[in-house]
């Protein structure tokens, strides 16, 4: 059996489950009480069959137990498929929340991958933790202390012999399920290798065709999928292995019981709806504790990833929102006050201050991993500063609600990702309720209308993952519309005319300058065309931040 068979922050974690986990507990303790009728009803239905009589109210009740316990057996069926939706939703919900308050750096890499293999694979496999394994956790107590309690109402020294080898079970299950523990951990491991490592190669596959590496990739999944093959062998090779222990330590237990009854019996000192009494629940006794020891095993995968999602949601940082957080004014200043950012490998921003005064343009220049994008994400909330502190308007963003506050930013990245959705769903993305009129103003300010002619379906055209069909040029122009349809008084630009041909430069370039007109603006640029414009120049070398103004003084440095 499982070191931790029901995770306790479950229950402070996903409160909607609790009254289900509550009609769970008091099902079990109805099963147990049916039990014990059924047994006493059919011992004595069958004592009396020897007589030659029948029993007409033993029969009824031996009936009436039976019904009950098929429909209890539904509704505990359907109560324990209800609480396992609602945690998977609960904690699916909250893993995506994770990502938003940790941010984009959170889940670059191995993390991706893990993610995405926890929030599909590893949540669905719960549905064997709470439909199979749970309703016997509570069986394995409630039926057990109340067979204990009327066996020793009937004959004491049998339930001296089940209280002294029912302990057997769980002590064997404990032994052989710390083992498939650490093999099953093993085995989830494998897989979240296996997910990151295959989500990365697709995502990277036309860079693997063009240098020939696609049929070696094929190779490392296999080698990969292989590994977690033979992970998941043995813990089925233990799984097996606990089965045949545990039948075979139940099966003794009740011969260590059943001999003695017999020998009573025939020597008459026990009467016969006793002995049957005694006979027909002493296996009951066990049968729980057997059933949750082999339904614990399928459930394994389902609490190690049950265990990983409560671990990765715990480690978030508190989302700020409601009343008691306050909200920034985008129309007010922005300030940096002695901020410094460092990652775990590396420092990206050292001691910064500075002030960005409202409806000023800033363009923000320096070379690659200077720490220019680190600016703009700790103005997103995607980062926080280690010393120092960013406000907005007065307002600290580290005790500010963010979702507020990011509903008054419009952000445009260097690649911007465009989902597998139509284009006007991914045009209103920041502004699902947008009116047609305005989503139209929005593709003609962001000279988006030629692309939009040019599709087949024009703004219900269906892209395909990460805007494939769509030029590199038509993908930010996509992202400038999404950013005139927020219609935000910040907004900030990383690098939008980078590999972009100059056409297309062009083009981005003069919607660029209608969205930043009348608005605070912080543009990251690599090229001198998105300098023309700039009130200031600010140049990132090494963390730290100067200024260069006019703009010609940051050409001489270059």
């Amino acid at each position: 059996m499982s070191r931790r068979p029901f995770d306790p922050r479950l229950v402070r974690r996903v409160p909607a489950a609790r009254r289900d986990l509550g009609v769970l507990a008091l099902f079990g303790v109805l099963a147990a009480g049916l039990i014990l009728a059924q047994a006493t009803a059919l011992a004595a239905l069958l004592a009396t069959a020897f007589t030659g009589r029948l029993d007409r109210p033993a029969l009824a009740g031996f009936v009436a137990a039976v019904a009950a316990r098929a429909l209890l057996t539904w509704a505990q069926g359907v109560v324990s498929a209800r609480v396992a939706a609602t945690v998977k939703a609960a904690l699916r919900v909250d893993l995506l929340g994770a990502v938003g308050r940790h941010g984009p750096g959170w889940v670059a890499g191995q993390r991706a991958g893990q993610l995405a293999t926890l929030a599909g694979r590893g949540l669905d496999a719960l549905d064997a933790y709470f439909t199979g394994y749970l309703p016997q956790l509570v069986l394995s107590v409630t039926v057990p202390v109340a067979v204990l309690a009327r066996v020793f109402v009937a004959d004491w020294s049998s339930a001296v012999v089940i209280a002294l080898t029912l302990p057997l079970i769980p002590i064997f299950g404990a032994l052989l399920g710390w083992q498939a523990q650490a093999a099953t951990e093993r085995q989830w491991r494998r897989l979240s290798l296996l997910g990151g490592h295959f989500l990365d190669m697709v995502a990277g596959l036309p860079t693997l065709r063009a240098f020939g590496r696609a049929r070696a990739q094929i190779g490392a999944v296999r080698r990969m999928a292989d590994g977690h093959r033979t992970a998941t062998m043995k813990t089925l090779r233990i799984a097996f292995l606990s089965a045949l222990v545990l039948e075979l330590v139940a099966t003794l237990s009740v011969a260590l019981v059943a001999v003695p009854v017999g020998v009573r019996l025939l020597g008459g000192g026990l009467t016969l709806q006793t002995a049957l009494l005694v006979l027909l629940l002493t296996p009951e006794a066990y049968l729980p504790l057997r059933a949750a020891g082999s339904r614990f095993h399928a459930s394994m995968e389902g609490l190690t990833a049950l265990d990983e999602a409560l671990t990765l949601t715990a480690g978030a940082p508190p989302a700020r929102t409601g009343d008691a957080a306050a909200v920034p004014d985008g129309r007010g200043e922005i300030r940096f006050e002695s901020v410094t950012v460092e990652y775990e490998r590396t420092t990206a921003l050292r001691d910064v201050t500075l002030t960005v005064r409202p409806g000023e343009r800033i363009a923000v220049v320096g070379p690659s991993g200077a720490g220019k994008s680190t600016l703009l994400a700790l103005l997103l909330g995607f980062v926080t500063p280690t010393t120092g502190r960013v406000t907005v308007g007065g307002v600290d963003l580290a005790g500010a609600d963010l979702d507020a506050w990011r509903r008054q930013v419009a952000w445009v990245p260097q690649r911007a990702h465009l989902f597998a959705a139509s284009l006007v769903d991914n045009v209103r993305l920041g502004r699902p309720d947008a009116p047609e009129a305005a989503v139209s103003a929005a593709v003609h300010a962001a000279a988006l209308d030629e692309v939009v002619a040019g599709l087949p379906d024009g703004l219900a055209t269906v892209l395909g993952e990460r805007g494939h069909g769509l030029s590199s040029g038509q993908r930010q122009r996509v992202a400038l519309a999404r950013a005139f349809l927020r219609d935000a008084p910040v907004v900030l630009l990383d690098e939008p005319t980078a590999r972009l041909d100059s056409a297309s430069e062009s083009t981005v370039l003069a919607a660029t300058e209608r969205l930043v007109a009348g608005r605070t603006a912080l543009l990251v640029a690599h090229r001198p065309a998105l300098l023309a414009d700039a009130d200031r120049v600010l140049r990132v070398v090494d963390g730290r931040v100067t200024e260069l103004t006019p703009a010609p003084a940051w050409e001489a440095t270059r």
